[in-house]
């Protein structure tokens, strides 16, 4: 992967979308991504951000993982209120960059990379922490990443039979029953409440925005026996006392999740009982029986876009997808 001055690959999300680049796939390269974190491989620091306007964020990720010849970073946006314009909540761009000569070898859709990469961490954390039997998925907030992380999810639960979908938006709410029926095949049943979503279910997904002061709905009287959950929206949903409640508090990356607390997310968390690639590489348990109930703070790291971004850049190259462009 010899860098020039001369060229770079540019990706649209549809060209992305052309190198048939399979969920499946995704969910080996994000776990062999973590795999490599925990072996101490890899370099991300914290990310940092801007944010000009309330709630909304532009965030730099940076990550170089040597053993997978991926260095590069994803600058990507958070805008809650997008939806008003008619625009997704997240957008963005990654570019890659030949780790021999720092030259950017590509720059791509950052939206697809960030949609299918976190629901690829869900379903990592899934395989080790759910329990293995699971059958009814409650997802609340059911756009881009309530689709994802479905589709993740089935690729490490195939037992999965029912989805319980919560969203403040009904038209929201009946185009995802409508689309991830057909998609899927599973029975997707429409809820009126977040508490509908929660009761019931094996797996719970969280998707909404990410709020700096939340006004959180989920409380511990809620959850089964059992259960395995996983935030995309940090604690907007959980109240403190439902997190607490947790056997077991797990994050993507401890260091991360401090630099959050230290900004002024995360108020009343429990104490962090491992990083998900101790999980993976069986350095600490994960599930250890059926009535444990788990929780995975997955923030999003930088490590699963640009190692997702090689695999897709790669593929682009030898089907001669994309548009390459003088720099």
């Amino acid at each position: 992967m010899v860098g020039s001055s001369g060229q770079l690959l540019f990706l649209s999300c549809a060209d992305i979308e052309d190198t048939g680049t399979t969920m499946k796939e995704i969910v080996t390269t994000v776990e062999e991504a973590f795999r490599e974190k925990g072996e101490g491989h890899v370099e991300m620091p914290p990310k940092p951000g801007i944010h000009p306007a309330p709630d909304a964020f532009i965030h730099a990720m940076p990550a170089y993982l040597p053993r997978l010849r991926a260095a590069g970073i994803k600058w990507v946006s958070g805008y809650p209120d997008n939806y008003k314009r008619g625009l997704p909540y997240i957008s963005g761009l990654v570019v890659l960059n030949d780790p021999e000569t720092g030259f950017p070898i590509a720059v791509m859709d950052g939206g697809w990379i960030t949609a299918k990469r976190t629901g690829a961490a869900t379903a990592v954390a899934a395989k080790y922490l759910a329990r293995k039997d699971s059958r009814v998925v409650g997802i609340l907030g059911l756009g881009v990443q309530g689709r994802s992380n479905l589709e993740a999810l089935r690729e490490v639960l195939p037992s999965v039979e029912v989805v319980r979908a919560y969203d403040t938006s009904t038209i929201s709410q009946q185009s995802y029953v409508d689309e991830m029926a057909k998609k899927t095949g599973l029975s997707i049943q429409p809820v009126k409440t977040p508490h509908a979503a929660v009761e019931a279910s094996d797996v719970i997904v969280t998707a909404g925005p990410i709020l700096k002061n939340p006004n959180p709905v989920i409380v511990k009287d809620w959850l089964r026996s059992g259960v395995f959950a996983c935030p995309l929206d940090f604690d907007s949903y959980w109240k403190s006392e439902a997190m607490h409640s947790m056997g077991k508090f797990c994050t993507d990356d401890t260091e991360q999740l401090l630099y959050y607390r230290s900004v002024g997310y995360f108020k009343d968390i429990p104490s962090v009982y491992a990083d998900l690639d101790q999980i993976v590489l069986e350095r600490k348990p994960g599930r250890e029986n059926d009535q444990e109930n788990i929780m995975s703070m997955n923030l999003g790291l930088a490590i699963e876009d640009v190692s997702v971004a090689v695999r897709v850049f790669e593929r682009a190259k030898k089907k001669g997808i994309g548009h390459w462009l003088t720099i």
